[in-house]
C-alpha cells in the first residue's frame, strides 16, 4: 500500500461522524506488568530452544512468526491483557465513546482483550467495530488495522479521525490517510468535544 500523506488535524473531533479509538493508553488503561510479559513470552522461546536475547516484545512477536511459535507467544500476551482489561481503569476520553454516528477500536492489544475492557466499563454498545493485534496479519504502524477498522465501520479514511497516544498511532493514521489526534490534545481543549 503506498502511503498517503496527511497531518494531525485540528479540527475539533465532534466536526467528525466517525471516530477510531486506540484503546490503551486512550480509553482505558490496562494493569499489565509488561516486563512480566517479555518474561514469560521470553520463557516460550527457551522451553523451545530458540534464542531471543535482545529482543523486546514486538521483536518477540516477529520471531514467533519466523518460529512457528506465534500461538504460543500470543496465548502468553493474550492471558495478561485480559486480565489487565479485566481491571482496567478508565481513562477520560472514554466518556466521549457513544457520542459519534461510528465508533471503532483499533489497538496493539489482543482483540479479546479489547472487548473485555470495552465491557467492563459500558463501552461495548457504542463502538461498532473492533480490531486488535490478532484481528490481521499485521499491527500498528502498518495502516491496515486501521484501515480494516474503517471497512468494518463503512467509512472512508478521509471522513474520520483516529484517536490515539503513541508515535505507532500517529504514524499509522499517517500511512492510512487518516486524521490524527493525540488523546492528550483532546483533554487540553475539552471545550471542542461534543457536550
Amino acid at each position: 500500500m503506498t502511503d498517503r500523506s496527511t497531518t494531525a488535524t485540528t479540527r475539533p473531533l465532534d466536526d467528525f461522524e466517525t471516530v477510531v479509538w486506540d484503546l490503551d493508553g486512550t480509553l482505558v488503561r490496562l494493569l499489565v506488568d509488561w516486563d512480566v510479559v517479555t518474561g514469560d513470552v521470553a520463557a516460550v522461546f527457551e522451553a523451545a530452544g530458540v534464542d531471543a536475547d535482545g529482543y523486546d516484545l514486538w521483536g518477540m512477536l516477529d520471531l514467533a512468526d519466523e518460529s512457528d511459535l506465534r500461538d504460543d507467544v500470543e496465548a502468553v500476551i493474550g492471558d495478561h491483557e485480559r486480565t489487565g482489561a479485566e481491571r482496567s481503569e478508565r481513562l477520560p476520553h472514554a466518556d466521549f465513546v457513544g457520542r459519534f454516528d461510528a465508533e471503532g477500536v483499533c489497538s496493539l492489544n489482543a482483540e479479546r482483550a479489547c472487548r473485555t475492557a470495552l465491557d467492563v466499563h459500558g463501552l461495548a454498545s457504542h463502538v461498532d467495530a473492533v480490531v486488535g493485534r490478532d484481528s490481521v496479519a499485521t499491527r500498528k504502524p502498518d495502516p491496515a488495522p486501521l484501515l480494516e477498522t474503517l471497512d468494518r465501520l463503512g467509512a472512508e479514511p478521509d471522513e474520520a479521525v483516529f484517536v490515539g497516544d503513541s508515535v505507532r498511532d500517529e504514524e499509522a493514521a499517517r500511512r492510512a490517510g487518516v486524521a490524527f489526534r493525540y488523546v492528550d490534545e483532546d483533554r487540553e481543549t475539552e471545550g471542542t468535544l461534543s457536550e
